[in-house]
């Protein structure tokens, strides 16, 4: 079984902030940390890149009178460091939209769509101030079908409705604010409406898409699905392939999505494998999943799986788009303008990284948008990772190396309580609990069933209490401790997608080495024998004493240092 893992391309003109991250990026690493334990490493790819094309850069490149490349050579380079050594974000392959694999492969990918693309004139929104005719979503306005005053230019997050500029009520410029005016101009169009039946019997039929992406999906097809235009009269883009079509480039929407692919094949190119790349892309043996943001479910749910089908190639329709709703900071929407939120390059100097994973993903928005606050932050630190977590793997390793001299003692089965047996099933149900979570893309859910059986480690203890049973019974109070230390094991083990530092600290502990050499199918197993030995043993987690004047200040200084070394376009 091959497992594909991608994370939505985030967009270079800004610093990711948390719920960019929790949305895709961080969700994504979750998953495929897991699926690396559970498929095995090899059978395991993980892609995302930097979206760089666009209205946006372009115009900032303007402002500035550089090359759009320089900004982006910089932002790229800035993300990029951020996900790979702060918030250890374990990619195969993190590329850019400007690799020229990518750029190769999109235009070659278009033409095979030819059949399913016609010219027409169209009528887009263009900025008289900012000189630029203008991409769908950077036109914003009023929904005629729901009265929503911030819809965009191809999608109302309200009610869900399919738009065009055209149709929305009073529509702005989103750069600068204007009333744009509608010009005649010549563009390509991809055929939606001939896979209307096809993408509407797949949603259907999948057993893995979430409700969410279904809904929105459906919603669209039955709508009716019209041609979208794939080429833009922007300059800083990938020029379009098509005969007559000199000056346009793609819309940056059809060559991200295209970008999953580019990236698969860039990456076993790297590596001297150039076919390989297919392994992940074609057959019955590969599942594909996509984490993203809810605003983006229309692209991925139905264009990308119709451009897939257009190709007139075999590839592998995505098995999971787990769509998150949206990470609200302390009750408002994130906004730069205003200074409302946290950035992923402010966070690692408020908490440890680690931390931030563990909180991020026990608040992730599965079901609905989900409020960040400070309060609810520190409780998870201080009770479900110090209390839960932290307490029982110190209860447990401080008992082994007080009364059995460190040594792991060894299991009488015959001396089982009926406590013992029920404590042995939960160990051995956890893992593959989670995994059934984990599979549907419900990354919080399943992180749950850590938490349970830290909770039921520790109700465990209390109930056999070794610390009594040693005095009259010591191979009673060994079955104990061998059992709960051998959950240990499965713990770290279960927390090892979503905090790979500490889980590796417990591993280690424990008196192994090397947790990514770990079965996920053998977590549940009692596999620590008598007479192992376990390592010295420490503090896992620590408290955060932390206010919110504290933290705020904190930021401040933080936000006013960072603004010094961001790079030109991130500020």
């Amino acid at each position: 079984m091959k497992i594909f893992v991608a994370s939505a391309w985030p967009y270079v003109n800004s610093v990711p902030h948390l719920g960019n991250l929790i949305g895709s990026i961080l969700s994504a690493d979750v998953f495929a940390r897991y699926a690396r334990l559970r498929y095995g490493k090899e059978n395991v790819l993980f892609v995302s890149g930097s979206d760089e094309h666009g209205t946006p850069i372009e115009v900032e490149a303007k402002k500035r009178n550089v090359n759009p490349k320089e900004l982006t050579d910089q932002a790229h380079e800035y993300d990029k460091k951020l996900f790979l050594d702060i918030w250890e974000i374990s990619y195969n392959n993190y590329t850019r939209t400007e690799s020229e694999i990518h750029k190769t492969f999109v235009r070659n990918f278009m033409l095979k769509l030819e059949k399913y693309i016609k010219i027409e004139e169209d009528e887009i929104p263009y900025c008289e101030y900012d000189k630029i005719y203008l991409p769908d979503r950077f036109v914003k306005g009023t929904c005629p079908y729901c009265g929503f005053e911030d819809a965009r230019g191809d999608q109302c997050d309200n009610c869900g409705r399919l738009l065009t500029p055209k149709l929305l009520i009073n529509p702005k410029c989103v750069l600068c604010g204007r009333t744009p005016v509608f010009k005649k101009t010549k563009h390509w169009f991809f055929d939606l409406s001939a896979f209307n039946d096809k993408i509407e019997e797949w949603i259907k039929n999948s057993q893995t898409l979430p409700e969410n992406v279904k809904s929105v999906a459906l919603s669209w097809v039955r709508e009716g699905l019209k041609p979208r235009s794939i080429t833009r009269d922007n300059a800083w883009g990938i020029p379009a392939p098509f005969e007559g079509a000199e000056g346009k480039t793609i819309y940056v929407w059809f060559e991200a999505l295209l970008g999953y692919i580019s990236a698969t094949i860039e990456y076993f190119k790297n590596i001297g494998k150039e076919e390989e790349w297919k392994k992940f892309w074609f057959g019955n043996d590969v599942k594909s999943y996509y984490f993203i943001g809810k605003d983006n479910i229309p692209f991925h749910a139905v264009i990308l799986p119709a451009m897939l089908m257009a190709s007139g190639e075999n590839y592998v329709l995505p098995t999971v788009i787990a769509a998150t709703e949206y990470l609200l900071y302390e009750g408002q929407k994130f906004s730069k303008s205003r200074k409302i939120g946290v950035w992923i390059d402010e966070a690692p100097q408020l908490l440890d990284i680690e931390y931030w994973r563990f909180i991020l993903i026990r608040l992730r928005p599965e079901e609905k948008d989900t409020n960040f606050t400070w309060r609810e932050a520190l409780r998870i630190v201080n009770t479900e990772l110090n209390d839960d977590i932290g307490n029982y793997a110190n209860r447990v390793l401080s008992m082994i190396s007080r009364y059995f001299n460190g040594e792991v003692p060894q299991i009488k089965y015959e001396k089982l309580k009926d406590e013992d047996t029920k404590f042995i099933s939960e160990i051995k149900e956890a893992p593959k609990k989670m995994s059934e979570l984990f599979e549907l893309g419900k990354l919080k859910a399943g992180s749950e069933e850590i938490l349970k059986l830290a909770r039921n480690g520790n109700s465990y203890l209390n109930i056999r209490a070794p610390w009594n049973l040693i005095k009259n019974d010591k191979e009673e109070a060994g079955n104990v401790l061998n059992i709960a230390v051998n959950s240990l094991r499965t713990l770290s083990i279960m927390l090892y997608p979503l905090m790979p530092k500490s889980a590796e600290k417990l591993y280690n502990m424990l008196g192994f080495k090397d947790i990514e050499r770990e079965k996920w199918d053998l977590a549940g197993e009692l596999v620590i024998k008598s007479s192992h030995k376990i390592n010295e043993v420490s503090v896992l987690f620590k408290k955060v004493e932390l206010n919110e004047n504290d933290i705020n200040k904190k930021l401040a200084e933080i936000r006013k240092n960072l603004e010094k070394i961001r790079p030109t376009l991130l500020r």
